[in-house]
């Protein structure tokens, strides 16, 4: 069990969290929490600021599994239609080596998570490709690797909208693909939650539950949050880029009173 008080202040003894910044970033500790920010500019380069508690680790020896609770106050610099980049607060497998080497794996995440323009990561059918949602995925499942050696025949099939229709769900479920938007302003205060069971992981933001019994990700995985300029496409048609956004002007999240309750 882990108490994070006032937003990473007074960590129980053993529990460390990172601050991992690149670019042109920064991470403060004001009297009540944190403030990961993103100065302006970086045409080209990576900015990043990010606090994490898995950095050095084995995937296999990551801190966290069902059943747990998260529950902070967040609000960010800009609305969604003026943050550039992705950013969140959550737990994930670190799949893609942006803490160190470790083998590439499978994404498995459950998270409160965002993506600008010209990201289109349209993992749940009828579901925008960015955007601010609370979201799950687990791709490591067995019935979800089976699908891998399909993917040079599937993927011309899914650039058809009909067939699309039709094979997607089947995918989705197998990778445990849920995702629910969030409406309201993302500049003032709020509180977000999320239950991570061991069959059914539950969002709350303001005390309302935003995606009911999603599918549950398996442990064990790490605590993340940051804030980014990067850009992902990854849809199932096949359409795929990566790139950073300069930033027009200092964007940022602050976070405080977060709590992680439950199995480490």
């Amino acid at each position: 069990m882990a108490y994070l008080a006032h937003a990473l202040r007074n960590e129980p003894h053993g529990y460390r969290l990172n601050v991992h910044r690149v670019g042109r970033s920064t991470v403060l500790r004001n009297a009540d929490g944190v403030r990961l920010i993103n100065l302006a500019g970086g045409q080209r380069a990576y900015t990043n600021a990010q606090l994490d508690d898995y950095q050095g680790l084995a995937r296999r020896d990551f801190l966290w599994r069902p059943p747990l609770r998260l529950s902070l106050r967040a609000r960010f610099s800009h609305d969604a239609q003026h943050l550039h980049g992705t950013a969140g607060f959550g737990f994930w497998n670190d799949p893609f080596l942006m803490t160190g080497w470790r083998w590439p794996a499978p994404p498995a995440a459950l998270w409160f998570f965002f993506a600008s323009p010209p990201s289109d990561m349209a993992l749940a059918l009828d579901a925008p490709g960015w955007g601010w949602k609370a979201a799950v995925i687990d791709a490591r499942r067995a019935a979800a690797l089976r699908w891998l050696p399909l993917t040079p025949v599937i993927i011309p099939v899914l650039r058809s909208q009909t067939l699309h229709r039709h094979l997607w769900p089947c995918i989705q479920r197998d990778l445990s693909i849920a995702e629910a938007g969030i409406d309201g302003a993302m500049t003032v205060w709020r509180r977000y939650e999320v239950a991570w069971g061991e069959r059914a992981t539950t969002f709350w933001v303001d005390g309302q539950p935003v995606l009911r019994e999603a599918p549950s990700p398996r442990g064990p995985l790490g605590l993340v949050l940051w804030i980014d300029n990067q850009f992902l496409l990854v849809h199932p048609s096949g359409r795929l880029a990566h790139g950073v956004l300069t930033l027009p002007h200092m964007q940022w999240v602050e976070i405080d009173d977060m709590k992680v309750v439950g199995a480490r």
